[in-house]
């Protein structure tokens, strides 16, 4: 007889969802009776929704749960993601309204089969080029023009464009805890009041007020910052981040949509991150609201005047909302999975909404808890490996975050004190020193524990204005007609997709109706 497997799922929200119908899919709960897989969840704490985006990433993970993507976009009024656009990242505002932008796509550079046109848009006169995603990619063009990346009636989960979402985080947790129940997970509510260790130092069991004695041979912490079992009682330490990125605190709204019914008002597919004195804004567009939030760093703004600053981007509409405070320490667990629990989410480390790693973070943590955890026997070395590779996915999430900030020439304090060498992680100042002569290029980075590609580095640091100096090779690169044609094409390409996408209001509010046609 097989024994029993009992996993216990400490929190709810989206970590501890996601990973129970994730687990239930990929552990074939429903046909495993010796398989015991629960939910946990405190009655009291809600849900802390810090960015409401992700990486493309999600698409893979919706179809493998089983969830169709207009069902999706339905239940947590969601809009799709092409990248984001960059504003006041490399310079202040200007006396005269000059603003200084750029665009970071979910595609890939355009890439001929025999030529790479990143050389041959270094080499072109600076004064002239376009701007790097613009040339390279059509998806500049088709966020510029409130296109959706997608036609009505082409699979779910397909695209010619590559594309995410953006959601309302308290919806999405509600959808992902349907489905877990629905492929066998078991939901109890109950908040820990103690946690027991055995003789080893392994968790034993948990006590709680309202449902008794719990007790599981894998425990995954999902309770958020508070780190319930992986930091309170494991004692594992935190690795805090903030030498190298200062922002700690976060302010967020919800503005209704201000054309709910105007199907001509544009609709934003991209984040919008709006850089101020001491951080930057983030701007999300979902399908009846917009999510506003300001980022800082307490060190060099204080609370008051993040407030004055998020609503005076967010306008009048913003002056009666109440505004929720989000402190956070830049950092991570550097044990995530130690004896019988690990933790996944941000009892595991959170860094900060840039780039929305969030979720991304808790996607590839729960995929390696699947493929790693042993049917029977000890923990202790798949937990190595799980540890060793999450914290260096997560030191390199760091590098490419700072890259967004060093590169900056702004000049109030944060700004200054972001470019000072001293707080560069030592691999990012490597290769930053490497990318003056040859631009980022995929040996830079082992794929298992990336998050972000070359091509990804390639869009801040030329968006950014980065120089890589080709000059002494210019003869190394003599296919400079045919590069001009490509960039001639890529235009074309972004012509006809801007005339024959739609526009992304009119796809949502096809999805939403249910007249779009199904696939």
């Amino acid at each position: 007889m097989t024994p029993k497997r009992r996993i216990l799922i400490v929190g709810g929200g989206t970590a501890g969802w996601l990973t129970a119908a994730h687990l239930a899919k990929a552990l074939r709960l429903a046909e495993r009776p010796h398989l015991e897989l629960t939910v946990l969840e405190s009655p009291d704490i809600g849900i802390v929704g810090v960015g409401e985006g992700t990486f493309p990433t999600i698409r893979t993970t919706l179809q493998f749960l089983g969830i169709s993507e207009p069902a999706f976009i339905r239940d947590t009024a969601a809009t799709f993601k092409q990248g984001i656009r960059f504003v006041d990242w490399g310079r202040a505002p200007g006396a005269a309204g000059a603003r200084h932008a750029f665009f970071h796509p979910f595609e890939a550079p355009y890439y001929a089969e025999d030529l790479n046109l990143v050389p041959y848009w270094l080499l072109q006169d600076e004064a002239a080029r376009e701007p790097f995603a613009r040339a390279v990619t059509l998806q500049q063009r088709v966020a510029e023009a409130q296109r959706a990346p997608k036609r009505a009636g082409e699979a779910p989960f397909a695209a010619p464009l590559n594309y995410a979402y953006h959601f309302d985080a308290f919806k999405l947790a509600r959808l992902l805890a349907e489905r877990a129940r629905q492929l066998g997970v078991h939901h109890v509510q109950g908040t820990v009041t103690d946690v027991v260790l055995d003789e080893r130092g392994a968790i034993a069991r948990l006590e709680t007020a309202e449902a008794g004695r719990f007790e599981a041979d894998l425990y995954v912490d999902c309770t958020g910052f508070r780190a319930e079992l992986i930091g309170r009682a494991l004692g594992s330490g935190f690795k805090s981040a903030r030498r190298h990125l200062f922002a700690d605190r976060a302010l967020a709204c919800k503005l209704p949509d201000p054309a709910p019914d105007d199907p001509d008002a544009p609709l934003e597919s991209c984040t919008i991150a709006t850089a101020h004195e001491a951080g930057w804004l983030w701007d999300i567009a979902l399908n009846g609201a917009r999510g506003i939030g300001c980022v800082y760093s307490s060190d060099h703004l204080g609370d008051e005047r993040a407030a004055e600053i998020l609503r005076g981007y967010a306008g009048p509409a913003s002056r009666d909302l109440a505004l929720r405070s989000i402190p956070f320490a830049p950092g991570y667990r550097e044990r995530q999975w130690v004896r019988n629990c690990v933790a996944v989410g941000l009892s595991a480390g959170f860094l900060e909404p840039l780039e929305s790693t969030g979720l991304v973070l808790i996607e590839a943590a729960v995929g390696m808890i699947a493929e790693m955890l042993p049917h029977s026997g000890p923990m202790e070395a798949p937990a190595r490996r799980f540890n060793e590779l999450m914290t260096t996915r997560f030191d390199n999430i760091i590098n490419f975050l700072k890259l967004h900030y060093c590169l900056s020439g702004r000049s109030e304090p944060f700004w200054r004190d972001n470019a000072e060498p001293a707080t560069l992680p030592e691999r990012l100042a490597e290769l930053l020193e490497q990318w003056r002569l040859r631009p980022p290029g995929r040996f830079d980075f082992v794929l298992d524990t990336e998050t972000f590609a070359f091509f990804n580095y390639q869009y801040i640091l030329y968006g950014m204005g980065w120089r890589t100096d080709l000059g002494a090779a210019r003869e190394d690169f003599p296919q400079a007609a045919q590069a001009e044609r490509l960039f001639a094409k890529i235009h074309r390409f972004a012509d006809r997709a801007v005339a024959d996408l739609p526009s992304h209001r009119s796809l949502i509010r096809q999805i939403n109706a249910g007249t779009a046609p199904a696939r």
